[in-house]
């Protein structure tokens, strides 16, 4: 019963901070008139909306309702966003320093997820996930660095 509750909580968080990163790319989407990145960020939207998809589907086997609210510090990010934006921080740099900062609080929470004692099966799917968006967090941190060489 305890390692189900604990499976419960460490899927909501992970369904949460996903939520996060969907409302984060959105939002750094509208920031940018750049092709590239646009397609990037739906790439990245696309990836969280799968990744929410199996963490919702594994909270009902466990007889748990499906978790659609997103973070206390994920509404942090957005507002750290908006006030970028309003102070002339919609460069390119800026707009992947953003996201960058949303894909590192993304692996914290992955990496706390697996610090738990949880299901084997779970603790795959887990593993899968971080290290698709570890490949994420690292395409966005090569194309940041990219920007602060070309500046």
């Amino acid at each position: 019963m305890e390692q189900r509750h604990r499976a419960a909580d460490v899927l909501e968080d992970l369904v949460k901070i996903n939520n996060d990163r969907i409302e984060g790319y959105k939002k750094a989407s509208s920031q940018t008139d750049d092709g590239d990145l646009k397609l990037l960020f739906d790439k990245m939207l696309a990836e969280s909306r799968q990744f929410n998809t199996q963490l919702n589907k594994y909270l009902r086997s466990l007889g748990e309702e499906r978790e659609r609210d997103s973070t206390f510090s994920g509404k942090i990010y957005r507002a750290w966003m908006d006030v970028k934006a309003t102070f002339g921080g919609d460069s390119r740099h800026a707009i992947l320093a953003s996201c960058e900062y949303g894909e590192d609080a993304a692996q914290r929470a992955y990496r706390d997820a697996l610090a738990q004692d949880l299901p084997a099966d779970l603790e795959t799917l887990i593993r899968e996930q971080q290290a698709a968006l570890k490949a994420s967090h690292d395409e966005i941190r090569h194309l940041r660095d990219l920007e602060s060489v070309n500046r």
